[in-house]
């Protein structure tokens, strides 16, 4: 038993390494949303001809500024689609890990009973606590990656009519990370390496 909650620690030390990595992305997608935004109010700006001033008398000022920024905006997008696709590996890479868990259970030439699945033995996390964790951390992880996903879907959708309290929203969903209780998430942490505490 006691072997195999040191093999759960060293899984749930990689799902620590994909946090890590989560964050790092998570500020990236801040980051690229941010800048996204910015462009969306200059093009309302931009399209307005009053706005120009003297500038106006410049033939072709207006096009060429919006092209630019429309430009610019589709590389951010396809910056974000490219952050959200490493933030996609994670959760398949906590999936795996989560999977590979469960074979640590089912796989061992001494399966554990249920009984064996609850005991605790002394500071160490019991066996059920370890599944238990690496799939409460691939659930949130998950919905946390689909939100984000929809949250820049709705975005690109916003190039057309955006609107600043829909921005100003949709960047809180990202800051927020309302699928991701952090307290919970640190708990489930500090639960499996309750031994390396001590």
């Amino acid at each position: 038993m006691e072997v195999m909650v040191k093999k759960y620690q060293s899984k749930f030390r990689q799902v620590r390494e994909e946090m890590n990595r989560w964050d790092e992305l998570q500020s990236r997608l801040i980051s690229q949303f941010r800048n996204a935004s910015h462009i969306l109010d200059r093009l309302q700006v931009l399209q307005k001809s009053n706005n120009y001033g003297i500038l106006r008398c410049v033939s072709g000022v207006k096009d060429a500024l919006l092209e630019k920024q429309i430009s610019s905006l589709n590389t951010i997008l396809v910056s974000m689609r490219k952050t959200l696709e490493e933030l996609h590996s994670i959760v398949l890479s906590l999936e795996k890990i989560h999977r590979d868990g469960r074979q640590l259970v089912k796989g061992s030439s001494s399966r554990p009973s249920v009984k064996q699945l609850q005991q605790r033995i002394g500071v160490k996390p019991r066996l059920i606590d370890c599944l238990d964790g690496l799939l409460f951390l691939h659930e949130i992880y998950s919905s946390e990656y689909l939100l984000k996903s929809s949250v820049v879907s709705a975005l690109s959708a916003m190039v057309l009519m955006p609107s600043p309290s829909d921005l100003g929203s949709l960047q809180q969903f990202l800051v927020d990370q309302p699928n991701l209780p952090t307290e919970e998430v640190q708990f489930v942490l500090d639960t499996i390496f309750a031994e390396e505490l001590c």
